[in-house]
């Protein structure tokens, strides 16, 4: 043999050596990543034929050898799946869509172990869910439920439905809800984040309990806009975040606009977080913490039109312990959803007990700057430091009987038409103005070193 063609035998060998090593190691590396490929499977994008049973099939396998699937891009249409186990769904976002199929629901998992969806589109159709159906996509107990840079889109009800869950649900994007986008009840440490929640009918995020008791949701980063009221009512719906009976919720860093009632509304909810938001065009209370609560930080957010700004209420019912702190609230108007009760709209900043108000930029509220207690409900109140511009009144605070101690000390007050600071009996101005008279006698208030103009 000539040297020459050994040289090359030895050349060509040692490349197919290389080439089968690359493969096995291909091959194994695609074993260690553990995907399932839909379409090995037979699951078929853009066929006019429903795939559940595939889609079932496939998805049991997955859950028993602990893999994930990997959806290729397309339509795949499907109805009444009950998730197994152990549930890992990875598809190209934006182009890997699961279609309800109708006649029941889509995607249900309790008592699971894990379940994990990336980059899949869920596209409700406007199809009717059955009556034991809460969203398009439902978990329940599964302490490992992570929803991640997926679409839900046109849910007849709501676009996710929690219950005892655990987990995170993050870059998301959810609209057209029939009721609300996202609904989270006896949460057992959720993570909402950096999700665009829009154009739902009923509810933007919803964090509910069964009774009052910790939660711990943590809410931040969300977008939240166009939300309507269609059940009506006086704010149970129309809320962009509403937190109800859940305790030590933080809210942070939202953008939310363009809701019914709320932006961000804690409902007998105490220990709570609401911190650093952006909240525009509220059609009632743009920041509400209200009925039975101890425990409320209200700090650095931005309000800007809505008809009251931020209201700390019902002490009456025990609500009480807050700090409402360096906001600025502007752009109030006299109208609500619904005809105004006594105290009317068109407030900035309403407290009652045991809470300190101070640092806070209000301006253009027609009504009331800054209202300090209702009748006999107001207790221990601090207001220091606050600059009230162009409104009705700068600042109103109870003087009826019962009512408790509040100081008013160095404030700046200009341009409110109607008085800088003034004593109520209900509704009604009962003093002249204290910024330039002092408390008037009013053993319960002291007011000092308020500039006004």
């Amino acid at each position: 043999m000539k040297r020459r063609d050994f040289l090359f035998g030895l050349m060509a060998a040692s490349a197919f050596a290389t080439r089968s090593a690359s493969a096995a190691n291909l091959a194994q590396s695609i074993g260690i990543r553990g995907s399932i490929d839909a379409a090995d499977l037979g699951f078929r994008p853009d066929t006019l034929d429903d795939q559940s049973k595939i889609f079932s099939k496939m998805l049991a396998a997955a859950s028993k050898s602990n893999q994930e699937i990997y959806l290729p891009p397309g339509e795949y249409v499907v109805s009444n799946l009950t998730l197994p186990k152990r549930v890992r769904i990875k598809g190209v976002a934006g182009a890997s869509r699961i279609i309800y199929g109708g006649d029941g629901h889509l995607f249900a998992a309790e008592d699971t172990e894990i379940v994990e969806i990336e980059g899949v589109v869920f596209d409700g159709a406007n199809r009717e869910l059955n009556d034991q159906s809460q969203g398009l996509i439902e978990g329940r107990r599964v302490p490992r439920f992570i929803l991640s840079n997926c679409e839900i889109i046109g849910s007849a009800k709501n676009g996710v439905s929690l219950e005892g869950c655990a987990g995170r649900i993050d870059t998301t994007g959810i609209s057209g809800a029939g009721d609300a986008g996202i609904w989270s009840v006896e949460g057992a440490g959720m993570t909402i984040s950096n999700n665009n929640v829009h154009d739902c009918a009923n509810g933007g995020i919803l964090v509910h309990r069964w009774q009052e008791a910790h939660d711990g949701t943590i809410i931040t980063g969300n977008r939240a806009s166009r939300i309507g009221a269609k059940n009506g009512g006086t704010g149970q719906f129309g809320n962009g975040i509403n937190v109800f009976r859940g305790n030590d919720v933080i809210v942070s860093g939202n953008q939310v606009s363009d809701c019914a009632f709320s932006a961000i509304r804690f409902n007998s909810a105490s220990d709570a977080q609401i911190v650093n938001n952006n909240c525009k065009n509220s059609g009632e209370t743009a920041i509400y913490s209200e009925f039975k609560f101890e425990g409320s930080i209200i700090s650095g957010n931005l309000v800007d039109g809505a008809a009251n700004g931020i209201s700390v209420a019902n002490f009456n019912e025990g609500g009480r312990l807050a700090i409402v702190a360096n906001n600025i609230v502007r752009n109030l108007k006299l109208d609500g959803p619904y005809p105004a009760d006594a105290a009317g709209f068109g407030i900035g900043i309403a407290v009652e007990a045991d809470t300190s108000v101070s640092g806070n930029v209000i301006e253009n509220a027609p009504s009331i700057g800054l209202n300090i207690g209702w009748g006999p409900y107001m207790r221990d109140v601090s207001a220091t430091g606050n600059i009230i511009r162009n409104c009705g009144e700068g600042i109103a605070v109870t003087v009826v009987e019962g009512a408790g101690k509040a100081v008013i000390n160095s404030n700046v007050l200009s341009d409110n038409t109607k008085g800088a600071i003034l004593g109520h009996r209900w509704a009604d101005v009962v003093t002249g103005d204290m910024a330039t008279s002092g408390n008037q006698g009013i053993d319960t208030l002291t007011v000092a070193n308020n500039q006004a103009a």
